[in-house]
């Protein structure tokens, strides 16, 4: 933020307070043009009353009347041609922008067709690598422009990094997407949602996809702030922004999630300087605000009365105060700008961790981020610090141990009833506990939508009824079996697999291609199959068997060419485990939790915006 910038902010709101129109005489006249005199004049009194040096508030009030003049010209084209124009903006990752271009296209045009412009005006080969960002939403190529909210005379943010890095990160962008999705496909065996005490959190499977791709979005972007590649990070948040847009109101709330993107969008925009979103800014901070007001009280009384002022929560709110306070800054509301600038910096001076008591506890063995947390949930005491890093691994690991039979019951239903009812895997383990047989219980949840108390009222009182609605359990096909272990996979499991979806062959074959624990234990069964197709012949009989091992059985046409597919899919399961690897490596650059906060750049925010306050 520049003095430049502070005058325009200035000389705006005193143009707007006198409703002083600089397109309009006695500062302009058609066919004549601007007239100086008049703008000497006015640039004179203003100088005075806003203590700006005469020279730079002539050379301001002529960009703004050259713009305002731009804006009417546009407005008239429009309306006789249909050629809406856009003021685009491009920024880079570390926030240097371009100077605003013009762009002209129509609103019934494709947004593909908005790219092909912006990328022809900056010579650009390939027009998938510009990123047009439009009121916090990444303009989609395959949408007219009007369906999208655009309208003439809007100003859009352009995220393009220098030669050839639009073409990386555009590739970089879709490759995380891609992996992301594989995983959240995987049905939790790669990775599962779990509340930052360990309880998992379990959801229908669509919900659960949505949430589960949002939140892994949401992971990677954190990555790319730690790096402070902004330019990535805010296509990541406005992806996982989308993505938690799917999901259910009453789980967005549930999750504090979606007030950190919002939160993160907005620092984004801060740090790319991106003055061009305001007002995305302020609709995002107020939803930011409200959804810690519900989780820590009106201004946050109840999380201050639980923790203290100086819990690490607080770091969260001393950059929505800080971020509050740049918005109002910018919007000329100096009074409430200076406040909340204010507040931030007393977060800020409660929060700071003595670099002493820091060290101390890294030189024991504790990671930085827990050390800091840990400091800061303990007002700054070693001992109490110490004390609150072993509860919290403690508690960590009880309840993830508790919640193990939970997370088993959820995997062997979700494979027994692929896109059937779901059923809450912990209401299911509730009862089960109270000593009711899990059939019966399935089928009471069933009933009553996952309703607790009246499935538990179905098992006291129509238990018989549950039990006569439950199909029977047809015993293990041992045929089937016997193919199962021929291609590789361990006796126990196989049997498992066959009860669990009722003998059927190719539902068993994925049930247990999804349960390898190892990369290695998939690549040894997908050498069993080849070897078994190797062996047999086109007709599905064995090869003449050199060695003393267990004679394969006949295999019919239709079992060969299953077996096949599940093959290719056994291989696209690799690519799953490759694209866990990927996404594993890309989140274990944040070794630290979402409350560990340095709070470095925060502090030279604030310092320059309270300077620019005091001039």
């Amino acid at each position: 933020m520049s003095q430049i910038n502070n005058t325009f902010l200035k000389l705006r709101a005193r143009l707007r307070e006198r409703d002083i129109k600089l397109w309009e005489d006695p500062y302009y006249f058609e066919g004549v043009g601007s007239i100086e005199s008049e703008m000497d004049r006015l640039a004179r009194d203003l100088s005075a009353e806003l203590s700006i040096g005469i020279s730079d508030c002539r050379i301001a009030l002529n960009e703004m009347q050259d713009s305002a003049l731009r804006k009417l010209e546009a407005r008239k084209e429009f309306n006789d041609t249909g050629l809406a124009t856009f003021n685009v903006r491009c920024v880079d990752g570390k926030g240097v922008t371009s100077k605003m271009m013009e762009i002209k296209c129509s609103l019934g045009g494709l947004g593909s067709e908005l790219k092909k412009e912006v990328a022809k005006k900056l010579k650009l080969n390939d027009p998938n690598h510009v990123k047009c960002i439009s009121k916090g939403r990444i303009i989609k190529s395959h949408k007219t422009l009007a369906s999208q909210g655009l309208k003439t005379n809007q100003q859009l943010m352009v995220i393009l990094g220098g030669e050839n890095k639009g073409q990386k990160l555009h590739e970089r962008i879709q490759r995380i997407r891609a992996d992301v999705e594989i995983i959240a496909d995987a049905d939790h065996r790669f990775m599962e949602m779990e509340d930052q005490d360990g309880r998992p959190i379990f959801l229908p499977p669509d919900e659960n996809r949505s949430l589960l791709m949002a939140m892994s979005m949401y992971e990677a972007s954190r990555a790319a702030i730690r790096r402070e590649h902004f330019d990535e990070a805010l296509l990541l948040l406005l992806e996982a922004d989308e993505l938690f847009s799917r999901c259910n109101s009453n789980i967005l709330e549930a999750v504090d999630n979606y007030a950190l993107i919002n939160l993160d969008i907005v620092w984004c925009y801060l740090c790319l300087k991106s003055i061009t979103q305001l007002p995305d800014a302020q609709r995002r901070l107020e939803i930011c605000e409200r959804s810690f007001f519900k989780s820590y009280g009106e201004q946050f009384s109840r999380l201050y009365s639980m923790k203290g002022t100086s819990c690490p929560e607080r770091a969260l709110i001393m950059r929505l105060h800080l971020l509050q306070g740049v918005l109002f800054f910018h919007q000329n509301r100096r009074d409430e700008a200076y406040e909340k600038l204010e507040e931030a910096t007393k977060d800020l001076d409660e929060l700071r961790v003595n670099e002493y008591q820091l060290t101390t506890l890294m030189e024991m063995g504790f990671k930085e981020s827990d050390a800091r947390l840990a400091l800061r949930s303990c007002a700054g005491n070693v001992d109490r610090a110490i004390q609150f890093i072993q509860e919290r691994v403690e508690k960590i690991t009880e309840e993830r141990k508790n919640s193990a039979p939970a997370k088993r019951v959820n995997l062997e239903m979700r494979e027994a009833n692929s896109g059937g009812e779901w059923v809450d895997p912990r209401s299911v383990c509730r009862l089960m506990e109270m000593g009711y047989e899990r059939r019966l219980v399935v089928e009471a949840l069933k009933r009553t939508e996952n309703n607790l108390d009246r499935s538990l009222d179905l098992l006291q009182r129509h238990s018989d009824d549950l039990r006569a609605n439950l199909p029977a359990t047809p015993p293990v096909d041992e045929s089937l079996l016997s193919t199962l272990q021929q291609l590789g996979f361990p006796a126990s499991s196989a049997q498992a697999a066959l009860e669990t979806t009722d003998n059927d062959f190719r539902k068993s074959i994925e049930f247990l291609l999804k349960s390898f624990v190892s990369e290695d234990e998939l690549l040894g069964v997908i050498e069993a199959m080849t070897k078994l197709l190797e062996d047999l012949g086109p007709s599905g009989s064995n090869r003449e068997n050199n060695n003393n091992s267990t004679p394969l059985v006949n295999l019919s046409t239709s079992k060969i060419n299953l077996i096949k597919s599940v093959l290719s899919q056994a291989k696209s399961e690799m690519e799953s485990y490759k694209a866990f690897k990927r996404v594993n490596d890309e989140f274990s650059e944040i070794n630290s939790h979402y409350l560990d906060m340095k709070l470095v750049q925060e502090e030279q925010v604030l310092i320059e915006y309270r300077s620019l306050l005091e001039r």
